[in-house]
């Protein structure tokens, strides 16, 4: 079983929570505040690390088996992420979903770090 910390659509009422077939909730909890998180193309969130101006993304984290992570989580993330190790508010490592780095930049990525949800940058643009 591994932590994995998650920050969209498989959280809590999302529509890829079934993903994590049953995997018990630990913790709603924030990320460090060594992060920028963005909105991809409004489809998906996406954290980027940095030493720049960081933000805490608010997130839950759930204890996976590594067959539920490499079976059904992992399948169902964009092709835009990527699994990573982040730090979590109290300092503890955790797996997360990462933007790959190549794409930092990128013309779809909107910056969305003051707002710190992907739930609350949603009730905006709805």
């Amino acid at each position: 079983m591994v932590h994995m910390f998650l920050n969209g659509g498989a959280m809590r009422g999302g529509p890829l929570h079934d993903k994590l077939c049953g995997a018990p909730l630990v913790a709603e909890t924030r990320s460090a505040p060594e992060y920028r998180f963005y909105s991809v193309g409004d489809r998906f969130p996406a954290m980027d690390p940095t030493d720049d101006h960081g933000h805490a993304v608010v997130g839950e984290v759930y204890d996976v088996s590594l067959d539920v992570l490499h079976d059904s989580l992992l399948p169902a993330e964009p092709e835009e992420l990527e699994l990573g190790v982040i730090r979590l508010a109290d300092g503890q490592p955790c797996l997360a979903m990462v933007l790959r780095r190549n794409l930092r930049g990128h013309p779809s990525l909107t910056d969305i770090s003051d707002l710190g949800s992907w739930n609350n940058y949603q009730e905006i643009t709805s």
